[in-house]
């Protein structure tokens, strides 16, 4: 199971801001991001690599008719 869970740390303990469906005990992995932009700034490159490609206009003349 993988999935991501918003969090803050109160106290030097993490607290989800949602409810999780995990059971009591089970080993999870945490990544801490202290900067609030980190993921826009870091998925921007990728995103724009992906976006801004020739081969994607081929799809928008195909999806034009």
């Amino acid at each position: 199971m993988q999935e991501t869970v918003r969090a803050i740390v109160h106290n030097g303990t993490i607290e989800p801001l949602d409810p999780v469906s995990v059971p009591d005990g089970t080993e999870v992995l945490v990544t801490i991001v202290t900067n609030g932009d980190f993921w826009s700034e870091a998925s921007e490159s990728s995103l724009a690599a992906i976006w801004n490609n020739p081969e994607d206009d081929v799809y928008a003349e195909l999806l034009e008719g």
